[in-house]
């Protein structure tokens, strides 16, 4: 029996945006089953300065904080705005946790107001990758337990995160009730600090990436097209991918996303088969993704890298796309689906018999695959995980 009446997940991840999101999609597939209240991004007064694009300023300053969101039924989905926040990453150790502890306390002020308002009084939190916000929280609103879901290795996730979220991590890992990653790496990682730790690794949209598939059959692709989506940033093999782009002039190459490695757009931009295609919104993805035959992995094999679990390759295998992908992590789920090259030369060869590979039986069974690994079935495994903290989930006592 579950010990919570709802689900509170705080993160540094806004809602909306032009890309598919782990926890967004996980907190939409819980809501089916249980009321979820996301925290969104925790903007600050440098943001609203800024202008992020993904949050108007009128909207920030005038905008109704909290939003109903429409899960096609279920439990009610939630989506709160907090309140902006002092910009405070940037300063050394001792004024920035001076300064978090103010921002913290404005937070939880705030949000105790809107959990009274939706009459959440008992709930589950779920931290999505901020531990520094999380660890002064801990114990503040009324929770029964704390679940922490680290997607990336924090050390290495930018100034944004790193310069003050490895310590904080270090000490919220010992203090949260269990820790669930996304990669088998970070899962061995993160359990030598906190033994309650699983894997619970990305899924995809099945059906929204799946109209790929069914564009595709009714338009098949015209010239060969292999592209990479998602954001294109120090993680892309450039000397790798320069080979491929140079050596293989009849292939189009698409780059689909925001580009945050500026050698990229410098380096391969110069070709005439080389592509760079804004962000899109998810829905209007599948008239794109169509016109390709292959998808792209082309990652760095480093130590950021070997932690990840990219969402991007179930949504390759939703679409029916045969995926190449150099060896960057633990991908022993897609043996025998995906190919695997770690050479310019070797990705080049592959890319030409992807390429070649026709096989409806092969198109089938990466549809299977990423079916299988959907975030339907991811949010039933992140479920089970809750079902094995004692404080969020007690076990009925057989006769």
């Amino acid at each position: 029996m579950k010990q919570f009446d709802s689900i509170i997940c705080i993160t540094q991840t806004s809602w909306n945006g032009d890309f598919q999101k782990a926890v967004v999609q996980l907190m939409t597939e819980l809501s089916a089953r249980h009321r979820v209240l996301f925290v969104d991004y925790l903007y600050t007064i440098k943001d609203f300065v800024a202008g992020r694009k993904d949050k108007p300023a009128g909207e920030i300053l005038f905008g109704n904080p909290l939003t109903k969101i429409d899960n096609g039924g279920g439990e009610d989905l939630y989506v709160w705005a907090p309140p902006m926040m002092l910009p405070i990453n940037w300063l050394s150790t001792k004024p920035h946790d001076q300064l978090l502890q103010l921002n913290t306390n404005r937070l939880i002020g705030r949000l105790r107001s809107v959990m009274k308002q939706l009459n959440m009084r008992r709930p589950l939190v779920i931290n999505a990758f901020n531990p520094v916000v999380g660890l002064p929280m801990l114990g503040k609103l009324n929770e029964c337990a704390t679940l922490y879901y680290c997607f990336d290795e924090i050390t290495t996730a930018g100034d944004w995160m790193s310069r003050h979220g490895g310590r904080y991590e270090e000490a919220y890992l010992r203090r949260v009730d269990a820790v669930i990653t996304t990669s088998e790496t970070l899962r061995q990682d993160k359990s030598r600090m906190q033994p309650q730790t699983y894997c619970v690794k990305n899924g995809a949209n099945f059906d929204l990436f799946n109209k790929t598939r069914q564009l595709a059959q009714q338009h098949p692709p015209e010239k060969p097209i292999v592209g990479y989506l998602g954001s294109a940033d120090n993680r892309v093999n450039i000397d790798l991918m320069e080979h491929c782009v140079r050596t293989m002039p009849d292939v189009e190459f698409q780059f689909i996303g925001e580009v945050h490695e500026p050698q990229l757009p410098q380096r391969l931009g110069v070709f005439p088969n080389v592509k760079f295609i804004p962000p899109h919104q998810p829905a209007e993805l599948p008239p794109l993704l169509a016109k390709w035959s292959v998808g792209l992995i082309p990652f760095v094999c480093n130590k950021h890298t070997y932690t990840i679990y990219p969402l991007k390759i179930n949504e390759y295998l939703a679409a029916g796309l045969a995926v190449v992908s150099t060896p960057f992590s633990i991908l022993d789920d897609f043996d025998g689906v995906i190919e695997l090259a770690d050479t310019p030369e070797q990705f080049a060869q592959a890319l030409r018999r992807a390429l070649a590979d026709k096989d409806a039986e092969r198109v089938q069974q990466r549809v299977d695959m990423a079916n299988r690994n959907s975030w339907t079935e991811r949010a039933h495994e992140f479920e089970a995980v809750i079902q094995r903290v004692p404080k969020a989930w007690r076990q009925e006592q057989t006769a």
